[in-house]
């Protein structure tokens, strides 16, 4: 299928085939017929990436501030890899789309339904797009496809007008006339208010009287009392701000033309560096609005299908989509005479050099036309340069997210290592990845991987939740299996991989990178010839996660302590060279909602070689301290691991110090799980001590909940 994107390293607008997504659960798959070009949004968008470096980091500072932040915490050669591998990335367009429902895995729709599409990274402009539930409507009978496209624009100006409250008779100004300000227009006007529209652009004010502006001025102070006298000196009542601009001339306009008690509404894109005084003054409302309405950003209502009661929340962004096209299906709301422009999707790069201003043309709405008839294919191939066709390890790889590409895939650049086929859940990132990777092909189908005949060996990096059912399809399949932390995510799940282990004589092996790093192998060799046991503390400095962040939803995260802590359990195991018997574990019990208190946990385990570790996983430090540190004693000898960066050894009251690189063994790791393959030996972390981590993270989780030691 064809799909817009733009190449992340120079800005470059491209078209390219990708593999079609598949149909997510809760969600329909689309056939697109036509999509709107968002010219605000997507102009800033575009022209940021076509930015050197330095202007993007002061045009995005909270980027900007990441990758210090990451600086910190990891260094500079990491920080630079996850850099670079940004950069040498596409990023897809579009949320507005239109089509026509080809496959369903939700009650709420059926294939050949005609619908309207919503939301960054769904609805792009691109032939076959994958779509929640939530984010669809039904169009109804009268409205076309073109018309259908305008939804979720029109739907981001609906909400801003639900945000300013307005009231019939009302004095409202609209700063910004393009395609969401007209927008704006017209619902104002179906709300019975007087509406007065500003614009630095004088060509647009012949529109926007056609739609509704009782009058329009120049977007300037040089106008103001002109603008004022439109409210008989009262003021305005709202002021709805669709402009997308660096400058703060309409906030300030905004700020000087409401009337006391008035209301201020941002929906475009504006700086915010306002006084004090006029609020305080004026006593002024200032909402921003937020997207489409209710439900925008919360991955239970838009990923997962989950609605608010309408008693409680009557317009979520669903509902504001389906009360769009009502209005656009009773002829009320304009959406067909503003598109100035139909390009053919195989042609896209001539809209982006108009809103860019690369090609001087008026415009207003512009949609991007999709063929009739399209083939949903599932994989692309790729001509490579890399290709090792007697190659020994035949890798197929499942999820190329920012630690694949960061951590692993760079290190299969290796002998006798050939890379099959990548897939990932959205095509662009397949696309990526085999692009950058010289893999064969891509493709959004990862049961295809699993069962092609041409790999050997998988590697799986994707969420927590899916861990599991890719071991055992791999297992099944007599691949070799090679899957990021943690193994499992429930003890049911783990009972399942031992089976199909036993059953299959099935290979596999986690990441669990720490062990393989210098510090530890250094550590196991110092700690080699003891004969008591050892007791070790490992702190972990983890930082706070937004509370919406995927690991903590059961159905993909199953939380920190599963999907992390096992790496600091692996590595007691590694040091002790012994399985854990018994774990205890307590949390912090803190009061305050915005803290999981099972972010912050002591865990104390006991081995079967009478060795004990404390764990200290603390989400509740300052993200300036140091991430790691591992403290060993035994037998009158310590060893002290500082962040990968340092490690002391004392013993007999000398001290040896190792300075280090601060690498955490991804790459050692890699290689010797493949050198591992290459030369038919064992895996190089034994399946025992695989599934005891594991059982020992369940356990912690257990002895939260009861309060009491789970004997393993």
């Amino acid at each position: 299928m064809l799909q817009v994107l733009q190449y992340q390293k120079d800005g470059e607008i491209v078209i390219e085939d990708l593999p079609a997504p598949l149909c997510p659960d809760n969600g329909i798959l689309v056939r697109t017929a036509f999509s709107l070009i968002s010219a605000g949004t997507e102009k800033t968008s575009v022209s940021n990436t076509q930015s050197s470096l330095l202007q993007r980091a002061k045009k995005q500072p909270e980027q900007a501030k990441l990758v210090l932040d990451n600086l910190k915490k990891e260094g500079i050669i990491s920080t630079f890899k996850k850099v670079q591998s940004k950069l040498d990335s596409y990023k897809t367009l579009g949320y507005s789309a239109s089509g026509i429902v080809i496959e369903s895995r939700c009650d709420e729709f059926f294939p050949g339904d005609r619908v309207a599409c919503a939301g960054a990274g769904y609805a792009t402009h691109s032939e076959i797009i994958a779509i929640p539930k939530n984010l669809a409507a039904k169009i109804p009978e009268n409205v076309s496809f073109e018309d259908a496209a305008y939804t979720t624009v029109a739907t981001i100006a609906m909400q801003g007008v639900r945000q300013a409250d307005v009231r019939l008779g009302e004095n409202v100004a609209v700063i910004g006339l393009g395609l969401i300000g007209q927008i704006t227009v017209q619902l104002l006007k179906a709300s019975g208010c007087r509406v007065c529209g500003l614009d630095i652009n004088e060509s647009l004010f012949e529109s926007a009287k056609k739609y509704g502006c009782d009058e329009c001025y120049p977007s300037s102070k040089e106008y103001i009392s002109g603008i004022k006298a439109f409210t008989k000196g009262l003021g305005y009542d709202s002021a709805i701000i669709t402009a997308s601009t660096d400058s703060n001339e309409p906030m300030e306009l905004a700020l000087n033309l409401t009337r006391k008690k008035g209301r201020i509404v941002i929906v475009g894109g504006v700086p915010m560096n306002v006084s004090r005084s006029p609020f305080y003054e004026k006593e002024l409302e200032l909402t921003i609005s937020c997207s489409y309405g209710p439900g925008r950003y919360d991955p239970n209502y838009e990923e997962h299908g989950i609605d608010y009661p309408a008693a409680y929340v009557r317009w979520t962004e669903n509902r504001n989509m389906m009360a769009v096209l009502e209005l656009v299906s009773q002829k009320r709301l304009d959406v067909s005479s503003m598109t100035t422009h139909i390009i053919d999707v195989t042609e896209a790069e001539k809209a982006y050099d108009m809103i860019t201003g690369k090609v001087k043309d008026d415009y207003l709405g512009i949609l991007l036309k999709y063929p009739e008839n399209q083939n949903s294919i599932q994989r692309i191939t790729y001509p490579s340069s890399k290709t090792n066709p007697a190659g020994i390890v035949k890798i197929g790889f499942i999820g190329a997210g920012q630690f694949a590409q960061s951590y692993l895939l760079p290190n299969l650049n290796l002998p006798d290592v050939q890379l099959i086929g990548v897939s990932t859940s959205t095509p662009v990132n397949a696309h990526t990845a085999a692009k950058k990777y010289s893999f064969n092909f891509a493709t959004t189908d990862s049961i295809e991987l699993l069962k092609n005949n041409d790999i050997n060996t998988i590697f799986c990096a994707t969420k927590h939740d899916s861990h599991g059912k890719y071991v055992l399809e791999g297992i099944r399949n007599h691949k070799t299996v090679f899957v990021e932390k943690p193994l499992a995510v429930s003890p049911e799940e783990l009972t399942m991989i031992d089976e199909a282990v036993a059953q299959f004589d099935g290979r596999v092996m986690v990441g669990y990178n720490r062990r393989f790093s210098k510090p530890f192998l250094i550590l196991k060799d110092f700690f080699s010839k003891r004969t008591e046991p050892m007791s070790i503390l490992y702190r972990i400095n983890a930082g706070k996660l937004p509370r919406n962040h995927w690991v903590y939803l059961p159905e993909q995260g199953a939380g920190r302590i599963i999907g992390e802590v096992c790496h600091f359990i692996d590595c007691c195991v590694y040091l002790t060279g012994a399985l854990p018997d018994k774990v205890y574990a307590e949390s912090l019990s803190s009061s305050n909602s915005e803290v999981f208190n099972h972010d912050s946990v002591l865990i104390t385990i006991k081995f079967n070689d009478g060795s004990a570790a404390n764990i200290q996983y603390l989400a509740n430090g300052d993200s300036t301290i140091a991430k790691e540190y591992c403290e060993v004693f035994c037998e009158g000898t310590v060893g002290v691991m500082n962040n990968f960066t340092s490690l002391e050894l004392i013993m007999g009251g000398k001290k040896k110090i190792h300075k280090l690189d601060g690498k955490k063994g991804h790459k050692e790791e890699v290689e010797s799980f493949i050198n591992s393959m290459k030369e038919g030996k064992p895996i190089p972390i034994p399946y025992q001590q695989l599934r005891a981590v594991s059982l020992a993270s369940f356990a912690a989780n257990e002895s939260l909940t009861t309060g009491n030691p789970v004997i393993i």
